[in-house]
């Protein structure tokens, strides 16, 4: 099929084209109906069906042989840092990762906002909170006080996972201010935030609130994967707020990752 008949397909019959696209992913139970639209009016994709998100990118992939294969490569010239994890050594440190957000009373539906640098972390938290069915927002790391606040109030987050730093060329961004004044400035408050500590840049915690990435892990177990429903949110994403108050966008499971299956093969090849 060419691209103008895929495309042609897409808009005069969603559900067929669509279907066929859900069909290439791993469910745990099949969607009920493609397309539907609920008392609101609001059109839902893929109600009935049961996945997850975490599964789909680690789990699925060993089962068909590529535990092995390299996952994730980290490759920071600021820090002169390098780490590569294969799909298995991935999946590891997710599921570990997700049995101490469950230990610290992460469920879901809880929302956990990722206020981190670009480090390998950033990608384990998401892809935890994927597997417990923790609705994740990642806000740019280093983002100024205020915006954090506006994000923690709006998503009434459980949980904050924050780094003690950043690096960019040439300077040190300190994230405890930051965290420290978006604290003050939020209605909402957090039941724990969880620092990544940077080599050499180490902050003085306040517990019990506070708790360190090491932490999290001394006591946790394995978590394996929760079915959740297609119409359960994966992330909250939010506008930059230039307009106004910064708006969340959601993404639901089954939507988000049918679509992104087909953009990852068809747009990235």
């Amino acid at each position: 099929m060419s691209y103008e008949d895929l495309y042609q397909q897409s808009i005069e019959q969603p559900e067929v084209f669509w279907r066929k696209q859900a069909e290439l992913i791993k469910w745990y139970e099949f969607p009920e109906t493609i397309l539907s639209q609920d008392e609101h009016g609001f059109f839902r994709w893929f109600a009935g069906g049961k996945l997850n998100t975490s599964y789909l990118a680690l789990d699925a992939q060993i089962e068909d042989g590529r535990g092995d294969q390299l996952a994730l490569i980290y490759d920071s010239p600021v820090a002169n840092s390098q780490s590569k994890y294969t799909y298995t050594e991935l999946r590891d440190e997710v599921a570990v990762f997700a049995g101490g957000l469950k230990n610290l009373g992460v469920g879901k539906g809880d929302r956990v906002i990722i206020y981190m640098p670009m480090v390998a972390e950033a990608v384990i938290a998401m892809l935890a909170c994927g597997r417990i069915g923790a609705i994740h927002s990642v806000v740019f790391g280093g983002f100024a006080s205020n915006e954090l606040a506006s994000r923690i109030d709006d998503s009434k987050a459980k949980i904050l996972i924050t780094a003690s730093c950043g690096f960019e060329p040439g300077k040190t961004v300190e994230y405890r201010p930051l965290v420290d004044g978006a604290l003050k400035l939020a209605k909402h408050k957090l039941e724990k935030i969880i620092f990544f500590q940077r080599k050499d840049h180490e902050v003085k915690l306040n517990a019990p609130q506070e708790i360190s990435w090491e932490e999290v892990l001394s006591n946790a177990k394995d978590k394996d994967c929760v079915e959740i429903r297609s119409n359960d949110f994966a992330y909250i994403l939010y506008t930059s707020g230039t307009t106004g108050v910064p708006k969340g966008i959601v993404r639901d499971i089954g939507g988000h990752i049918v679509a992104l299956k087909w953009t990852m093969k068809n747009i990235y090849n």
